[in-house]
């Protein structure tokens, strides 16, 4: 009896710490989100420092003209995006009206094909489209509106990568200070880990995204696509977000395409170009400037930016994957963690994984 008490304090230990570990995370978004995002961005932008140090210049120096240069290649691609924003609002009435007629002509196109509908079911296809403009250009909206409050709130980011990059070998010595000397090499063993992976990861992404606005703006610009280079740049930086970045990203000009464009042809061409672009994401660019650093399984991939979506938005979609490969790292090297590193990784189900093998050799078995 004592022991299914002591058990049952134990999980609700755990549950109060986990509730009030949430809590925190959604109070403090707006402090944490850009703190956490610039540990990622300082492990993207240390091999730059490391370089520039081994070449004699001074860590400050180094810090600041890394930094510098950053920010001015990220804040020409907000003021690229800024402006073809603003010239979509300022179009958008004519935009939402040019939609509009676009569905009474699908409508009448159906009418002819299947025969007449009820009038309230022309008014409700009528009423969804025109809600869904109607929330995609307020959502257009508000985010030039809060874009400022938004650089405002991670403008202290580069400040934060500043303090990280400056400051690592302290970080290091606090952690081995915390530790008995004899697992020193262990703990550095872990920091070089998570260092490798986080880099790696980092610097894959910002290439696949860099190397995706330019396929994604060259293919809408062939196809004729109005406003491509708007479309292209924010198609790309869903990429983001693992796995639903590339569906999110395709859905936003193809339904730009068909709805307010109104040509099934072009819709058509959009689709195929990004499935071709997803095909080449999945298969070429990304395991072959990525690759596997951040090993965790698809079914906890998702679940991860699920919950980082509840909690931080978009940021912590974002966020979430590296942090959680970061923790799976020092599972690896945890005896008593083995078992949540097994569960979190990619191993373990080879034998059900699809191969071109094992496809060659059932059709030699069938044929």
């Amino acid at each position: 009896m004592e022991k299914k008490q002591s058990r049952l304090q134990q999980f609700t230990l755990i549950l109060l710490f986990g509730i009030l570990f949430v809590y925190v995370l959604v109070e403090a978004r707006n402090f944490l989100y850009p703190v956490f995002m610039a540990v990622l961005f300082s492990y993207l932008l240390y091999p730059v420092v490391k370089k520039l140090e081994d070449w004699g210049v001074p860590r400050v120096l180094a810090n600041f003209i890394t930094i510098i240069t950053a920010m001015a290649l990220f804040i020409g691609v907000v003021l690229l995006l800024y402006k073809q924003l603003t010239t979509f609002l300022s179009d958008f009435p004519a935009l939402q009206q040019n939609a509009m007629k676009n569905v009474d002509r699908l409508q009448q196109a159906i009418e002819e094909k299947f025969g007449a509908s009820d009038t309230e079911d022309e008014q409700w296809l009528r009423h969804q489209v025109n809600n869904a403009i109607e929330v995609s250009g307020g959502f257009i909206a508000n985010l030039l509106m809060t874009m400022t409050s938004t650089l405002t709130v991670i403008g202290l980011m580069p400040v934060y990568i500043f303090l990280l990059l400056y400051y690592r070998n302290k970080f290091e010595n606090v952690i081995y200070r915390q530790l008995p000397s004899y697992k020193h090499s262990k703990a550095k063993k872990i920091i070089d880990e998570i260092s490798d992976v986080t880099k790696h990861y980092m610097r894959g992404i910002v290439i696949v995204i860099l190397i995706l606005c330019v396929i994604n703006t060259s293919g809408l610009l062939l196809i004729g696509i109005e406003y491509a280079v708007m479309l292209g740049i924010m198609s790309a930086l869903m990429n983001f977000i693992p796995y639903f970045g590339t569906l999110i990203g395709g859905a936003i000009p193809l339904t730009y395409t068909l709805l307010v464009q109104g040509s099934p042809q072009k819709a058509l061409w959009v689709l195929l170009f990004f499935l071709l672009v997803q095909f080449t994401e999945n298969n070429i660019l990304t395991p072959n400037i990525t690759g596997s650093q951040v090993n965790i399984n698809p079914m906890f991939t998702i679940l991860s930016i699920v919950v980082g979506g509840i909690i931080w938005g978009l940021p912590g979609m974002f966020v979430v994957v590296p942090f959680l490969g970061m923790f799976k790292v020092y599972c690896d090297n945890q005896d008593d963690m083995r078992a949540w590193s097994f569960l979190l990784g990619s191993e373990g189900t080879e034998e059900h994984a699809i191969t071109f093998q094992k496809i060659k050799n059932w059709l030699k078995d069938k044929f």
